[in-house]
């Protein structure tokens, strides 16, 4: 994805005074960090980060309190008083940060920075999910709230056409047969590319030779490590490689919705005119591509199943859960390849075979054959619309990272688990250069940056 944005700008990531954990204040870096707001299960997950440590920035982009206007209200006085503390503290001047992930299997860097805002139209960054209002307005008064960015969006760019294709071990991300993130040659390593290779890969190659500014390890074993870059020609050349590329939205889409509201609510410029973000190169770092499941609550098996058959073949599999999404792998690589895995009654049920003059009559059309045959277009307006009229709001549907937790879910609450197949990142691509947005919460690139690293208080510019 390279092109010259309007008057050739592109992306312009811009160095902010980044708001980070003084170490000495917390009890380890570690216990402070959360995954995205979104990824966090709850409540189970919610309360163990709170547990670990008093300072959790889940106290910040999750609050706990009895009302919407309370929880923001929480967070931006928590936020004020851990800075007062002294338990966050801005760096001495603005920079661009890089920031590493590393488990052993797989390696990502990226940059950190402040992006400068851009409609759809102008075809610079380009979202590929539709985002649902609830959450943007609620994360739009968080932000109001607090002043302040608290977890970077995961944007994805190639930054280097002529480098490695997709047939060696760096090319694009493909998902597995389960999900499992690996790229389209089989690897899990996601090593780097030709060193060199770009302005902004050659700022990142020499950042990572000095010392890093912090270091951690997070206990799903994941190292995290991060850097400033403040040199005057190291900025300039970052931007002179960014200004002739475009990126797609990998993670963060209810957060961008909300950077362009607060952005249109202001007339003069200023802060909110740039949003956070993690800038990976996916040229040289492939980002894993992993479904995102549902939780519907209040709908049991049974009327799930029985529903379901008046227009899928349904079968009970055997677990355990490993298996169970194989045999969903093997059903989504057969025509039709709509498939889906139902759990919530302690078995596991595979949906597919979809009826075609049902998905004739149900899915809409005017749109193209890659998005009428997503499976999440076919959940949404067969199953959930047609079959199950499952209302598309929290008190019925959750959404869920982890196919484990979406079924302990469904088995204490006596809902369903919906279960599905990750979609290619090829449709993926090719949607969003089309300009078509995918249902919300189709797809989950990774790996995703651990929040509470760096924060960017608008405050401070």
């Amino acid at each position: 994805m390279s092109i010259p944005g309007p008057g050739g700008q592109g992306l312009q990531l811009t160095p902010f005074r980044g708001l980070r954990y003084v170490a000495e204040r917390v009890g380890s870096l570690a216990a402070v960090t959360s995954p995205p707001y979104d990824v966090v299960v709850r409540p189970d997950g919610l309360r163990r980060l709170e547990a670990e440590d008093p300072y959790n920035i889940v106290r910040l982009i999750l609050p706990q309190a009895g009302t919407p206007a309370a929880r923001h209200r929480q967070a931006a006085e928590t936020l004020r008083r851990w800075q007062a503390d002294g338990v966050l503290a801005p760096d001495p001047e603005p920079a661009l940060y890089v920031y590493e992930q590393r488990d052993g299997r797989t390696l990502q860097r990226g940059l950190i920075g402040a992006l400068r805002l851009s409609p759809r139209e102008e075809g610079i960054v380009l979202p590929h999910e539709e985002v649902m209002p609830h959450v943007v307005e609620d994360r739009a008064d968080l932000m109001r709230a607090t002043a302040a960015h608290l977890e970077p969006l995961l944007l994805a760019y190639r930054g280097h056409e002529n480098g490695p294709s997709g047939n060696g071990p760096n090319g694009p991300a493909e998902n597995g047969s389960a999900g499992n993130g690996t790229t389209r040659n089989g690897t899990t390593g996601n090593g780097p590319a030709e060193k060199g290779t770009g302005g902004a890969a050659r700022v990142i190659e020499r950042a990572i030779r000095r010392a890093p500014l912090l270091s951690t390890t997070t206990e799903d074993g994941v190292d995290h490590h991060l850097w400033r870059v403040t040199d005057p020609a190291d900025l300039v050349e970052v931007a002179a490689d960014l200004r002739h590329h475009q990126a797609l939205i990998a993670d963060g889409h209810h957060r961008w919705a909300t950077y362009l509201r607060l952005r249109e609510e202001r007339r003069e410029p200023g802060p909110w005119d740039f949003g956070l973000v993690l800038l990976v190169d996916t040229a040289r770092y492939p980002l894993r591509v992993r479904a995102i499941h549902r939780l519907l609550r209040r709908l049991p098996p049974a009327e799930a199943l029985a529903a379901a058959r008046r227009a899928f073949r349904v079968r009970e599999i055997d677990g355990p859960m490993p298996r169970a999404l194989e045999r969903l792998a093997e059903a989504a690589a057969a025509t039709p390849p709509n498939a889906f895995l139902l759990a919530g009654d302690g078995r596991f049920h595979l949906l597919d075979r979809p009826d075609p003059q049902v998905l004739a009559r149900t899915v809409p059309e005017g749109r193209p054959e890659a998005w009428r045959t997503l499976d999440a277009t076919v959940l949404h307006h067969v199953l959930l619309d047609h079959l199950w009229h499952v209302p598309d709001t929290p008190e019925h549907i959750g959404y869920l990272h982890d196919p484990a937790a979406a079924v302990e879910q469904a088995e204490r609450l006596g809902g369903t688990a919906v279960l599905m197949h990750p979609v290619s990142e090829d449709v993926v691509h090719e949607l969003a250069r089309q300009g078509i947005a995918m249902p919300h919460k189709s797809t989950s690139f990774g790996p995703k940056p651990a929040t509470g690293l760096v924060l960017r208080s608008l405050t401070l510019g």
